[in-house]
């Protein structure tokens, strides 16, 4: 099969490349999907750099990555499953998580995987898993948003960002995004009911509001900036941040968040997504309502995931990028 195999750690340019490889074997709960598109999302870039470090001691490979093939985001069709699989059949068409979706085929375990959305094409179902779930779960869980509350959005156009601003108006908040001037248009058009513009104008100063809710999504503010912008009981919580360090890459801040919370009225909250498919049930079930589609910026064919995962790296995204695998080059 076609896969975009990496063998050293390095930027996309350097060390992406199509391969032809054998198919993976797959386990007793896992199932064999025929790809129809993988999303590209941040954490593509960290596990294909090794950074920051802490990556690397997290069991994916010291001095080389240990799975060759990038990407976990994806949907497709159930080719096979194993002994152990009860709730897919071959045939069905699914999205979630694959282990190495940038190829033809991926396993992927039964428990991250649900029956992909009627509603959606193969290109907008693969743009849900990664970005959907952590903003499903930070706003669901974390951030326990209620109707009437005010929620900002920091990053509202990036992969996260527009899931968290469609889910949170679908839990009855009212929606505040930040984003770049070439992107208000988008975080508009997703329903926000306001959008500050980063470019020239201070989302935590911009007059005398407070809100309930901060999803900061990858902004490089203070935890004194930000506090000073959430309500005396509000909730702050950190998706992620991208300072450039090569040993914690912004993971100070959130350690901080969560060793001051205990002794500060403010929720202060940091988290990992949990991979799993009753939260894609859930999406499935927004999607299908209308209450949340997901938006695609931008195509590849798999030959080109080096510009894919570029285009994510430097930030130019409208939402997220998808690599195709029914097109060519």
């Amino acid at each position: 099969m076609r896969a975009v195999v990496q063998d050293r750690y390095g930027e996309a340019e350097d060390v992406l490349r199509e391969e032809q490889i054998h198919r993976p074997e797959i386990g007793d709960s896992e199932v064999l999907v025929r790809v129809h598109a993988a999303g590209v999302d941040r954490g593509v870039w960290h596990l294909m750099t090794g950074l920051a470090y802490p990556v690397r001691l997290a069991g994916y490979g010291a001095r080389a990555p240990k799975t060759r093939v990038r990407g976990s985001d994806l949907a497709g069709v159930v080719e096979a499953v194993g002994t152990d699989v009860t709730t897919l059949h071959p045939g069905d068409a699914v999205f979630g998580y694959g282990i190495g979706s940038f190829a033809e085929y991926a396993a992927a375990p039964e428990a991250k995987l649900a029956q992909k959305p009627e509603n959606l094409t193969f290109v907008q179902a693969a743009a849900v898993p990664v970005s959907g779930l952590t903003a499903l779960q930070a706003l669901r869980d974390h951030a326990r948003v209620r109707p009437g509350q005010r929620v900002l959005v920091i990053g509202a156009s990036g992969g996260v960002g527009t899931f968290a601003v469609q889910i949170a108006k679908a839990f009855g908040a009212e929606v505040t995004g930040v984003c770049s001037t070439a992107k208000i248009d988008l975080v508009r058009s997703i329903g926000a009911d306001h959008v500050i513009d980063y470019q020239t104008d201070d989302a935590l100063t911009c007059g005398d509001q407070r809100y309930d809710v901060i999803l900061d999504t990858g902004g490089h503010r203070s935890l004194r900036q930000l506090r000073r912008a959430l309500t005396s009981q509000g909730t702050l919580v950190l998706v992620g941040s991208e300072t450039g360090g090569r040993w914690l890459g912004g993971m100070d801040r959130l350690l901080r968040a969560m060793a001051l919370s205990p002794f500060v009225g403010q929720q202060l909250r940091g988290f990992m997504n949990s991979e799993n498919a009753a939260d894609l049930v859930v999406l499935a079930d927004l999607i299908e309502s209308g209450a949340v589609t997901p938006a695609v910026d931008r195509t590849y064919p798999l030959g080109e995931a080096p510009a894919a995962v570029a285009r994510v790296r430097d930030g130019q995204a409208r939402g997220k990028v998808v690599i195709d695998l029914e097109r060519r080059a």
